[in-house]
C-alpha cells in the first residue's frame, strides 16, 4: 500500500550530472504529465554510496556503468528490470546485450543501456596543438605541458599505461594483460604507478566530474587532459576554443544504463521514462545537447549538424575501430 499511494505522477533519478538536458525533461513532463526530481552525481561510487546508505530507497532510477555488475550483484541493492515493458527493438543490439549477459542476475535483467560515451582527450585549441593528426595520453603527462595538464586518478593512469606502451616502458599489450592474473596486475600496474608517481607534479587538476572537468578548461589554466567526450563537445557546440578525440592510443569507452532499486515506489512512471529515453527524435534532441551518444537506433539523425560535426572530429580514421 505504500508503494501505490507513492505512486504520484513523480520520478526520482539519480543520473550523471548533464545526462537530462532541460529539453528532455519538458518534453518528457508534457508528454506524461509527470514530474521527474533530479539527483546529479559525477561517479559509480556516489550511486552505490547512496543505495547501500538508504538500503536502496529513495531513488526510482539509477544510472550504474556497464563494467560494474560485479559489484551490484552482491549488495542485492536493484530489482530486475521487465523488459517486456521496454521498447528493446530500439536500441543497437549490442549495446543491448550488455545486459543480456553482464547484468542477468539469474531471476532477470537488472540493466538497461542508455548512454555511451568514451575518454580520450581534449585540449585548448588556442593554446595547444598535438605534434600529429591526433593527440596522445602522453600529452598530459609530458613536461613541456608541466603544471597545465588535467585527468580524473584511475584512469589517467589507465590512460599512461597505453602509452607506456608506445615508448617501450611497457610491452606492447601489457594493460590487457595485466587483467588476466593478480601477479600480471601487480607487476604492470606497479611499472605504471612508479612512472606517474615520477610525473605527477606535470598534473595541475583531478577532476571527478563533468563541471570540474569544463571549468578545468575554461578558468583553471587547463591546455590539455583526459576527459569525457560530452563536457569538452559542449563546450565545442558553445563556441568556446576547446576540441576532443580519441588520442591516438584509442579512446576508452563505456556504456551508462538504466537501473531500478529495490526500493523503487513509482514503477509505471520508470517504464515511462525508458520509453522515452528510446524514441529516437528524444534521444537525439537530449545527445544534441549533452555532446555524448546514444545507444537508440536514428537518434543521430534527430541530433543536428553540429553533433554529427563533432561525432567526425572526435572519431577520425579507424578511431571507432580502436575503442
Amino acid at each position: 500500500s505504500r508503494r501505490a499511494l507513492a505512486s504520484s505522477g513523480e520520478l526520482n533519478i539519480l543520473m550523471w550530472s548533464d545526462y537530462l538536458p532541460e529539453t528532455f525533461v519538458s518534453a518528457f513532463e508534457k508528454g506524461t504529465g509527470i514530474k521527474i526530481n533530479f539527483t546529479g552525481i559525477g561517479s559509480n561510487e556516489e550511486i552505490i554510496n547512496k543505495m547501500k546508505a538508504t538500503k536502496g530507497r529513495g531513488f526510482d532510477i539509477v544510472s550504474p556503468t556497464n563494467n560494474r555488475s560485479l559489484q551490484w550483484q552482491p549488495l542485492e541493492l536493484l530489482q530486475p528490470i521487465d523488459m517486456a515493458r521496454v521498447p528493446l527493438e530500439n536500441v543497437n543490439p549490442a549495446m543491448a546485450k550488455i545486459g543480456e549477459v553482464d547484468w542477468a542476475f539469474g531471476d532477470g535483467i537488472y540493466w538497461a543501456p542508455h548512454i555511451w560515451g568514451t575518454e580520450g582527450i581534449a585540449w585548448r585549441t588556442d593554446l595547444f596543438t598535438p605534434k600529429g593528426v591526433l593527440p596522445s595520453y602522453g600529452d598530459v603527462w609530458a613536461d613541456e605541458n608541466a603544471g597545465k595538464t588535467m585527468g580524473r586518478g584511475h584512469s589517467m593512469m589507465l590512460g599512461a599505461g597505453l602509452y607506456m606502451e608506445t615508448i617501450g616502458e611497457l610491452a606492447p599489450g601489457d594493460v590487457w594483460r595485466a587483467y588476466k592474473t593478480p601477479e600480471a596486475m601487480a607487476e604492470v600496474w606497479g611499472k605504471i604507478t612508479d612512472w606517474c608517481i615520477a610525473k605527477k607534479g606535470n598534473v595541475k587538476l583531478l577532476w571527478n566530474d563533468a563541471d570540474t572537468q569544463k571549468n578545468g578548461l575554461l578558468n583553471e589554466g587547463v591546455i590539455v587532459g583526459q576527459t569525457w567526450d560530452g563536457p569538452p563537445l559542449a563546450l565545442k557546440t558553445a563556441g568556446e576554443p576547446v576540441m576532443y578525440a580519441a588520442p591516438l592510443e584509442g579512446a576508452m569507452a563505456w556504456v551508462d544504463g538504466i537501473a531500478i532499486p529495490t526500493g523503487a515506489e513509482n514503477i509505471d512512471a520508470i517504464y515511462e521514462f525508458l520509453k522515452h529515453a528510446y524514441m529516437p527524435e528524444l534521444a537525439g534532441e537530449a545527445i544534441d545537447h549533452h555532446g555524448y551518444n546514444s545507444p537508440v537506433l536514428g537518434a543521430d539523425k534527430f541530433a543536428g549538424a553540429a553533433y554529427a560535426k563533432n561525432f567526425a572530429d572526435a572519431y577520425p580514421g579507424d578511431a571507432l575501430d580502436k575503442l
